[in-house]
This record gives structure tokens, C-alpha cells and sequence, in this order.
């Protein structure tokens, strides 16, 4: 919590923001509240809608606050393109799908009568975002390809690539597995040294392999896109998917697998080494391998309360 104030303090607001996503989870309601409040004034000090539009969110999600109606009456009042696209990107969070779509669509008028052709490509991807959302998978392709496209012809090639991603994404989820794979593997060459991209690109591998059963292709593109992400804004991103696919394997009973893998992980990440091996330990005992004795030496060398809380999670996992 002292980071994030001191954050505050010192009016970084990119900063903030990346300190309230990464560590929001661990903060109570009390100190929450209170780093939202400030983190509030300090989004609208700096005209930063951004940041306001993420604590607007935390508030609403985490402690129940309303404050949607002050957001969109100063979206009213100032009737800027930034304001509106937040507020825009913030009913899609809240699940206020359509609301979220109309509004959209409504700056996409805006925008294209000044021929302001940067916010159409961002609006472009918003909206296909949503239309991913509600699994209109052909449409928020053709929604992609224009972003894409448009993007391209300003010379904003970074951005242009990281839509492509997505849409090799997207096209998987609307059932082209392999032409999916022959997309992200041509994207791979060229994002060699763009750590950001390569964890989107591994993890989009892993969600494939994991959507065929295909666990330890899953885990190897985990542990791929763990290590690019090390030290990133993705790293939480990272492990959370690393998560889901162990709790995955210990619904399906898939013990093995875990533990085989476990040693892999701990060598590459040694100082995560005693979670994986408290995970190791778990899918052992579940499997029979070892006594419960075995498991609670190997979690009391884990002191992180969240790996703690996951390894809880996981021991109960069962279908």
C-alpha cells in the first residue's frame, strides 16, 4: 500500500495505475478505499481518464460504490473524445455490453467526420472486443482487419501487429485452430525482441493446446511466456493463466502431468522453486505418491500468501 501512495504522492499516474492492477487483490476494504480516493483526485487533477475510468471500476466492483453517474455527466460536460471513449471502455467491463456498443458507435460517427483516423482504428478494436465478448467471432474479425488495416496506413506498425495477435486469437475461438497457429507462428519472427508480444503470442499457444487436452504443450508455452513476461507488466497475466491450467489438471485427476512438470518450472524460476515444489508435492499426495506429511513441509517453505491461497485452492479442487 506505501508504493502505491507514494505513487500518488509523487503524481505518477501511469505508475498508480500499474501498482492498483497488480496489487489491489491484497489490499483490505479499509486501505482500499482510501488509496481509490485518492487515487481519484489525483485522475482528475491530471485529466488522466484513464486512470479515473480504472478506480470508477474498483469502486463499483470491490466496494460496491456507485459512481458511474459522476463519470458520465462529466463525459456530458466535456464532451471530449477521450472521456467518451473511457466511459465507453468501462460499461464493456462492467458488462454493460450494449450500452457500451452504442456509444461506440456513436464516436465512430464523431470521429469520422473530423477524420480523426487514429480514434476510428481504436474504436475499431473496442468494438470488436465486444462483439468477441458475445462470441460474434465473425464480426469482431471484420471489426480487427479494419483496425488492423487502418492502423497500418498511419505507419503505427506496433499496433497494427498487436491487433493481428488478437485476431489470431479470435480466430481460433471462432473454430480456424490451425490457421490460428499458422498466424502466431508467422507473428513470431517478427517480435523476437518484444517481450510484451511474445507472452500474448505463447499464451494464446497455451489456450489452443489447452482447448485439445494437450497439457503439456500447455504448460511448456506457459513456462515459455513466464519467463518473457519476468519483471513485466504481464507477469501477473502470465501466472494467472499458468494457474488455471494447474487447476484444470487437478479437476481432471491429471496428477501426473503436474508433478512431472513441476521440477521444469522451479529450474527456470528459482525463486518461485518452492511454490512449484509445494505444487509438486500436492499432485504427488493426490496421487498417492507421498504422505500428507511430505505436502505440509514442502508449503511451509512458501511464504507468499498468495501462492499460499492457490495452493489452498488447489488442494480442494475437485469435480
Amino acid at each position: 500500500m506505501e508504493e502505491i501512495l507514494k505513487a500518488i504522492e509523487e503524481k505518477d499516474c501511469k505508475k498508480v495505475a500499474t501498482l492498483l492492477y497488480h496489487r489491489v487483490d491484497g489490499l483490505g476494504d479499509e486501505e482500499l478505499k482510501e488509496v481509490l480516493e485518492k487515487t481519484e483526485k489525483l485522475a482528475l487533477e491530471c485529466n488522466d481518464f484513464e486512470l479515473y475510468k480504472l478506480t470508477v471500476y474498483y469502486f463499483h466492483e470491490l466496494l460496491g460504490v456507485d459512481k458511474l453517474s459522476e463519470f458520465e455527466k462529466m463525459a456530458e460536460e466535456s464532451d471530449t473524445f477521450e472521456v467518451k471513449f473511457e466511459l465507453a471502455d468501462l460499461y464493456y467491463l462492467i458488462g454493460e455490453l450494449e450500452k457500451s456498443l452504442e456509444m461506440y458507435r456513436a464516436l465512430l460517427e464523431e470521429e469520422t467526420e473530423k477524420g480523426n483516423r487514429e480514434n476510428i482504428a481504436k474504436i475499431y478494436y473496442a468494438m470488436a472486443l465486444i462483439h468477441e465478448e458475445l462470441q460474434e467471432y465473425e464480426k469482431a474479425l471484420e471489426l480487427m482487419e479494419k483496425a488492423e488495416q487502418t492502423y497500418k496506413e498511419l505507419g503505427k506498425e506496433d499496433e497494427a501487429l498487436r491487433v493481428a495477435i488478437h485476431r489470431a486469437y479470435v480466430t481460433f475461438e471462432s473454430g480456424e485452430t490451425y490457421e490460428a497457429k499458422a498466424m502466431l507462428a508467422g507473428f513470431l519472427p517478427r517480435v523476437l525482441d518484444r517481450d510484451d508480444l511474445l507472452v500474448e503470442i505463447h499464451l494464446s499457444f497455451e489456450e489452443i493446446f489447452e482447448e485439445d487436452e494437450n497439457y503439456d504443450a500447455a504448460l511448456q508455452e506457459c513456462l515459455y511466456a513466464l519467463i518473457r513476461a519476468k519483471g513485466t507488466d504481464y507477469e501477473d497475466v502470465a501466472f494467472t493463466s499458468l494457474s488455471d491450467v494447474l487447476w484444470q489438471l487437478f479437476l481432471e485427476d491429471e496428477f501426473e502431468t503436474v508433478y512431472l512438470h513441476m521440477d521444469m518450472f522451479a529450474r527456470a524460476l528459482p525463486e518461485l522453486a518452492d511454490f512449484f515444489e509445494a505444487v509438486k508435492a500436492l499432485a504427488l499426495y493426490k496421487d498417492g505418491k507421498v504422505e500428507a506429511e511430505e505436502v505440509k513441509k514442502a508449503i511451509e517453505k512458501v511464504k507468499d500468501p498468495r501462492l499460499l491461497d492457490l495452493l489452498e485452492v488447489l488442494g480442494e479442487a475437485e469435480l
